[in-house]
Formats: C-alpha cells, structure tokens, sequence
C-alpha cells in the first residue's frame, strides 16, 4: 500500500481524506489496506494466543520454583526482555493493557521488521549482483569467518566479524533508503541558521537528500561500501547517515534489522554467486 503514499503526498486536495477517500486513489488505498489488516488480524492473533499460553506458563513455572523453595518473595524480573514478553508483561502481569493492544502493537513490530529487512536485503542482493569484485570481497570475508567448516551455523561472535558484509548493507541502505523522508514538531521555538522556527512547527527531514548529496558523500550515486569502514565512518557527519533515523525517536530495532540482514545474506551468498541482469536504471522501485 505505500505504492499510493506518493499521490496522496503530491495532490494537496487528497490531504482532505474525505475528498480522498472518494477519489479512485482512496479506494483503492482502502481496498488493499483492509486485505491486509484482514490477513493481519488473523495471524497476529493466532502468534498472540501462543505467545500469551507460554508466556503464562513460564510464570507459573516460576512461582512454583518459588513455593518449593520456601521463599515467597516476587520472583525479579528479568532487567531485559523482547518486545512481545514486554507487551505480555503490560498484558497479563500488570494488567494495563488489554489483548487487542497487544495484538495491534505486535502487528506493527511485525510489519516494521520483516518488511523492511526484506526490501534493504532486496537490494543489496541487487548491487552484489551488479558488482561482482564486492560480492567476491563478502565471500572472502564469510570465508575467513568459517573456516574449513564454510556450511555451519552463524554465530552471533561470527555476526561481529562481518564487518564489510555490514558496510555493504549501510551502503545499499544508504543509496535507496527505506523511510526517504521524516517528520516532526518542534516544541518550543527554534533558530536554525537565520531562520526562526515557530512553536508546534513541522518541518520535514529529507533523508533522501541527505544521503544523495555531494557535499555529504563524495560520487553519491557511485555504490562505493568502502564509505562505511570504520576509519573513513569516523570522519563522517554524526547525522550524514539517517537510514535509521537518529535521536530519541531512532528505529528502537536497528540492531536485531542488521543482525537479521547479516544472516540472510551471510547465508545466500556462502552458498551461491548472484547476478543481477537489469542496469539500476532499468529497475522499477514502487518507493522511488
């Protein structure tokens, strides 16, 4: 459905939704937004039903450690847990929130993760394809990390040692970024440069822009990983690269979205070469 976010954006007349939800584009968006959140619905709950049953059963687990130990004191919880252990945690434990909370907040991280990594390991499977001195570059990488034993089972220890395997994905990341643009309010009045921006302004941060422009990255349109390597990353602006955003409001699952593209990649490309047939500019992008 993000294939209709453009035309809304560009026609003023559909930021009215009445007047969009009435035009062919809204209709459509509705269609398709309703299939999904159908198809969304159903799964989640289901994901929810098993995640609460065991969620519960493991606290009775350990007030039944508790009991048998003769102490009866709150078993502590633990100081870090996953997100749905969290929203079941809210849910069951504390009860301040209720099921279709849980549902609803599962489905965005759901949407949030997956989606995404699948669109950024999309594409750099796509510039791998295209440049095959850079995808031999990962390959030597992979195979210095496993050795004799290339088939294995990745580890997070061998996740860290991927370190141009990373620099490739920030670069892919980079050249086709996933969230192009962001908004915010400022709370209070702000000065930048000789401008002065009123309270409750919004104002847009093109990420796009920032990553496309030759004043930040030199040749922006060249895919060039060797950018991110640590000592030249060093030398970068702290906010030159916003694929993740940046801040309080920063995507909270940066870390487990580049562990996730590491061992999808890290798995094809040990066991097979890839080609991309098309030129860039022959790649058709519902996002650009």
């Amino acid at each position: 459905i993000l294939k209709y976010f453009p035309e809304w954006l560009l026609n003023p007349m559909y930021w009215f939704f009445p007047i969009f939800f009435m035009s062919k584009v809204g209709k459509n968006y509705k269609r398709d937004a309703e299939i999904i959140h159908r198809f969304d619905e159903k799964f989640n709950a289901k994901v929810f039903k098993r995640k609460k049953e065991n969620f519960v059963k493991k606290i009775h687990q350990q007030h039944s450690l508790v009991k048998e130990s003769g102490n009866e004191k709150k078993p502590k919880r633990k100081a870090k847990q996953c997100l749905i252990d969290s929203l079941l945690d809210l849910h069951v434990i504390q009860g301040l929130i209720s099921e279709e909370d849980v549902i609803r907040d599962m489905g965005g991280a759901i949407f949030a993760g997956y989606d995404t990594t699948a669109h950024v390991t999309s594409w750099t499977l796509y510039f791998l394809g295209r440049f095959h001195v850079i995808q031999e570059t990962v390959y030597l990488e992979l195979k210095e990390i496993f050795k004799n034993d290339i088939k294995r089972d990745i580890t997070i220890d061998d996740l860290t040692k991927m370190t141009y395997l990373e620099c490739v994905i920030k670069e892919s990341m980079r050249i086709y970024t996933l969230v192009p643009f962001i908004a915010r309010k400022n709370p209070s009045e702000m000065k930048i440069s000789n401008y002065v921006l009123p309270a409750n302004s919004t104002f847009v941060i093109n990420i796009y822009g920032i990553h496309h422009n030759p004043s930040v990255y030199e040749n922006p349109e060249v895919f060039d990983p060797d950018r991110f390597l640590p000592e030249k990353y060093t030398n970068l602006h702290p906010y030159a690269f916003l694929a993740f955003s940046a801040g309080l409001r920063n995507c909270p699952g940066s870390k487990g979205a580049m562990i996730t593209m590491k061992m999808v990649l890290a798995n094809v490309l040990r066991n097979f070469k890839v080609y991309s047939l098309d030129p860039q500019d022959k790649i058709v992008s519902s996002l650009y």
